[in-house]
């Protein structure tokens, strides 16, 4: 017979004032099987932690129930305590009594009769719970960084830093994401190629990083330790090794300034071969299939006149797409955001008219690299505007489109008044519409202020539509703080769009195993105690790809990720959690349905005894499998069937 002990937590105020604490405590000191019964004000504290061990010591408990909080918060925290008194970590069972019971009602009668009716039940299972043992996984010490941004690129570096290989798969033909195409940073205002390119060139010429360019995520097997991925190469018809970078490729081209450029946002054209920026790594030239002549049709007037110029010789028409496999022991995806297509929003006008444009278009017009050399110039004129107006919150906010915050609209559309000042002066009239101002980072009040000096007009409130009129652009704004309603001419509308996810992001997540908040972001394990971690173990998050945040956050978390990837690399072999599914050999049929059902691939059909089999390095133990055997083989080793029927009879 186990002997077992229930602690019950007062979480402070958070359980213990809605729930009878004391109540609930003389309650399970008389269940059939518990020795002892104690509760105190915080077990999760040290003094907590050691309440538990002295007991399990002094009354030779074999069995752990502890009333708290969600066992997402404190599981492992209580199994460690549990080892630590003398008993096996997994024959403790937690009980929710905060979410379920103190959060979820008022009435204190309903709250603690539904607490004893947990609490019985966890006691029931627990006397049915046997000790579980980890098993060993080998590690792989190799990691792969998803995602060539500022977050890929920080991670990148700091997992090589610490001497381990690392595999760097970016989709474009150069790292540098969005940050690259920025061209000051807020709010110092500093240079952006300045902070990221020197980590470029880092990243290209690190001993310890491969850099994968042009390259995709095709599929990722295994399990912590030991991912396998596969990864598909695509052909840049371009023989990196001898390319120079000269690009006198691209101005040989017959394509040449007939492609838009989707770097400066197509508001310049490029050629079929191209080098995406000036400061690109690898400062290789790509051709685009899509636009090259010869690639579509088979000929190119005489022949290429890429191919003539080129006096390297590195150019390659045969070049084929690879698919190269790569061992890890962690991932850390890094693969960044895109911004929401104001096309679908027809009250601002994008789709009517050339002169309303977003934030990153103007970046593209601001950067010196761009595609009009850093003048502001009206895209339908290519003249200077007298007015330019800033619209925040297009899309973000709003239950229809985004309900959340982008984070860095209003600090950017703040950034871009100042650059205005500095390249159009004082004469250039300059509007923003805003719903809130939201400055929450380190100096960021400070740079709001400052803005707010540079003879700025600033409406709250949300405008009417941006109307096409002969000379220019109209708009209504009903100012709140105010209480008056203005038209405004203007020549320019720059809208601040929200930060959403990938438009690939719901296939790489299928590829990955991850999983999506509401909003489209992955999801992090926890929120608060892990926000790199996602539900597949081994694999980490980082930058907007988990939802949307300035460099800054980014780069921190890009370093929390590398240094949760690196603690698994550290060790030459992993435990694996034994809270998985097994087979019953004697119950097995042998259909098949258990391999079919299991989300992580953890499950084979033995071809010789037709049995199915578990990988208990891959098995998460979500329990899909248990509730698709017809026969009842697949067990799950901490919630087997006669454990469920005694918690649901001890209710009963």
């Amino acid at each position: 017979m186990s002997r077992v002990g229930v602690f019950i937590c007062h979480c402070g105020v958070n359980i213990a004032s809605v729930v009878n604490v004391e109540g609930l405590t003389e309650f399970a000191s008389g269940l059939d099987g518990v020795i002892i019964a104690k509760d105190y004000k915080y077990m999760c504290s040290d003094v907590g932690a050691q309440l538990i061990k002295d007991t399990i010591k002094e009354y030779n408990l074999d069995g752990v129930v502890i009333a708290s909080c969600s066992p997402r918060m404190h599981e492992h925290t209580f199994r460690v305590v549990a080892e630590d008194g003398g008993i096996n970590p997994f024959r403790v069972e937690i009980v929710n009594i905060r979410e379920q019971c103190s959060w979820a009602h008022d009435d204190r009668d309903k709250a603690t009769k539904k607490a004893k009716l947990l609490v019985n039940a966890a006691v029931a299972k627990a006397l049915l719970l046997e000790p579980l043992e980890k098993s060993k996984t080998p590690v792989v010490h190799n990691a792969l960084v998803i995602g060539g941004g500022i977050a890929g690129i920080q991670a990148s570096l700091d997992l090589a830093d610490d001497g381990f290989k690392v595999y760097l798969v970016e989709k474009e033909p150069s790292i540098g994401g969005r940050m690259s195409q920025l061209d000051k940073t807020f709010p110092t205002l500093d240079c952006s190629s300045c902070i990221l390119t020197p980590k470029m060139m880092e990243v290209g010429n690190h001993r310890n990083i491969e850099l994968m360019t042009y390259c995709e995520i095709v599929s990722v097997e295994g399990s912590i330790g030991n991912y396998k991925v596969k990864v598909r190469k695509k052909p840049r018809y371009v023989d990196v090794e001898k390319c120079t970078g000269c690009t006198d490729c691209v101005n040989a081209c017959r394509m040449k300034g007939k492609v838009p450029d989707e770097f400066n946002m197509k508001l310049g054209n490029r050629s079929a071969i191209y080098m995406p920026f000036p400061q690109a790594i690898p400062l290789k030239c790509t051709i685009d299939p899509n636009s090259c002549i010869y690639l579509r049709t088979g000929k190119c007037g005489k022949g290429p006149l890429c191919v003539e110029a080129c006096e390297a010789g590195a150019i390659d028409f045969k070049q084929k797409e690879e698919i190269v496999d790569i061992n890890v022991g962690s991932i850390v995806v890094a693969t960044g955001y895109d911004l929401l297509d104001p096309s679908s929003l027809y009250e601002y006008g994008y789709s009517r008219s050339k002169d309303v444009i977003t934030t990153l278009e103007l970046e593209r017009l601001i950067s010196p690299s761009g595609p009009t050399g850093g003048e502001i110039l009206l895209p339908s004129s290519g003249e200077k505007p007298e007015s330019v107006t800033f619209i925040l919150c297009v899309g973000s906010r709003d239950e229809t489109q985004c309900s959340w915050c982008c984070r860095v609209g209003c600090m950017s559309a703040l950034k871009h008044i100042h650059l205005l000042r500095e390249h159009l002066g004082t004469g250039v009239e300059i509007n923003l519409f805003y719903t809130d101002i939201r400055s929450f980072g380190k100096g960021y009040e400070e740079f709001y202020r400052s803005t707010r000096a540079k003879e700025v007009n600033f409406f709250r409130g949300r405008p009417s539509e941006v109307r096409c009129v002969s000379d220019g652009l109209k708009i209504d704004i009903f100012d709140t703080i105010t209480g008056k309603l203005f038209e405004i001419k203007t020549g320019m509308v720059v809208l601040v769009p929200a930060l959403v996810p990938r438009a690939d992001s719901e296939e790489f997540a299928r590829i990955m195993n991850l999983t999506r908040s509401r909003d489209g972001f992955f999801l992090e394990a926890h929120p608060k105690l892990r926000p790199v971690d996602t539900c597949v173990n081994g694999i980490f998050i980082a930058g907007c790809c988990q939802g949307p945040k300035d460099i800054a956050d980014t780069v921190s978390q890009a370093s929390g990720a590398a240094s949760k990837a690196a603690a698994i690399l550290s060790k030459d072999e992993l435990e694996n959690d034994p809270m998985i599914a097994w087979v019953d050999p004697v119950i097995c049929v042998g259909c098949g349905i258990c391999v079919e059902v299991c989300p992580y691939s953890a499950r084979i059909l033995n071809e010789v005894t037709r049995i199915a089999e578990v990988d208990e390095a891959l098995c998460t133990g979500c329990g899909a499998c248990v509730s698709a055997c017809p026969s009842n083989a697949s067990v799950h080793k901490s919630f087997t069937k006669q454990q469920i029927i005694q918690m649901v009879d001890s209710i009963i």
